[in-house]
């Protein structure tokens, strides 16, 4: 990550007082950061960590006076020991298996996470109001909303009569997103199956095989797997004719045909206000886990013409965003 740089000017003409002379720099807190992406430059890190650093100086924490961040990015190579080796006394997680790693790996240092699905249910807080432990967070999406993400994408695409959902079988949120979608095929028409990637090489040969029939549509979940590829996924659904309905509204606005989520940025926002409020002495187990209470759904119209797509202009009318 860039870091700024700070220059410390000292002399000049004008004498300091004696109780200025004195003073003891500023502890220094130092955070660990377990991001699950490659580098510092995916497009998501780009738009998320300034959002989260900019709440924190904010509140007073700034890098290189009062704070220093061990950022580790993992992409599917989780490694809490290398990250606990650096001696942070709070962690910051982006993602589910990042979670259950750290989980894994302390009981006793303070975590604060964020895009994680499910907690409750994939075993990593107690509640969501007693949270229980030293973690706590904002989570982002229900199991339900499987279901809502195959209910709309049916609304963008009503000739879809199959619907691939990409997932990760490791991840317990993913399979309950599954289960869900699932559960609400039928009512709507269509067939749900489960397309599951195991790492970068498998995206091509996976969707190759999906676009062989015909009527068919994705769903692509979060996880970090889907993150780290969503390039090369929104450039196959292209290709193929495949719509697709994605959970981040960056997905839409980098090519995909739809998303449906919350504000990524105000629940950075929010994931700062915690580490704030920890490292002023709170506990994680006295802080709630906050849920998402606004979704939005943004459709790229330039995406659906190339599909061949005619949005009807009430689903218009309901998004809160339309590329054009």
């Amino acid at each position: 990550m860039k870091r700024r740089e700070f220059i410390t000017l000292l002399g000049g003409t004008v004498a300091l007082p004696i109780f200025a002379q004195a003073q003891q720099p500023e502890r220094v807190r130092r955070i660990g950061v377990l991001l699950p992406f490659d580098n510092e430059n995916d497009a998501l890190v780009q738009q998320l960590w300034p959002a989260f650093t900019q709440r924190l100086r904010e509140l007073g924490w700034v890098e290189g006076r009062n704070v220093k961040f061990d950022v580790r990015f993992t992409n599917q190579n989780i490694d809490a020991a290398d990250l606990l080796a650096s001696r942070p006394e709070l962690i910051v997680v982006w993602s589910n298996p990042g979670l259950a790693a750290i989980k894994e790996a302390t009981q006793t240092i303070p975590v604060v996470f964020a895009l994680v699905s499910d907690p409750v249910g994939s075993g990593l807080v107690a509640t969501l109001a007693h949270p229980g432990g030293n973690i706590t967070g904002f989570q982002n999406f229900e199991p339900t909303i499987g279901g809502k993400w195959v209910e709309l994408l049916k609304e963008v695409a009503p000739g879809v009569r199959r619907v691939g959902l990409v997932y990760d079988q490791n991840i317990p949120a993913n399979v309950d997103f599954l289960r869900t979608a699932q559960a609400l095929s039928d009512s709507i028409g269509v067939t749900v199956t489960a397309t599951e990637l195991h790492n970068s090489a498998d995206i091509e040969r996976v969707l190759t095989e999906f676009a062989q029939e015909p009527n068919g549509g994705l769903v692509v979940t979060p996880n970090p797997l889907n993150a780290s590829n969503k390039e090369a996924i929104i450039e196959l659904t292209a290709r193929f004719h495949l719509p697709a309905i994605y959970a981040f509204r960056i997905d839409a606005e980098r090519g995909g045909l739809a998303s449906y989520g919350f504000d990524l940025i105000e629940q950075q926002r929010g994931a700062a206000g915690y580490v704030d409020r920890v490292l002023k002495g709170e506990k994680p187990a006295d802080l709630p886990v906050q849920a998402p209470t606004k979704y939005q759904l943004v459709i790229n119209l330039k995406t659906a013409k190339t599909l061949g797509l005619d949005i009807p202009f009430q689903l218009q009318q309901r998004a809160d965003e339309v590329i054009e």
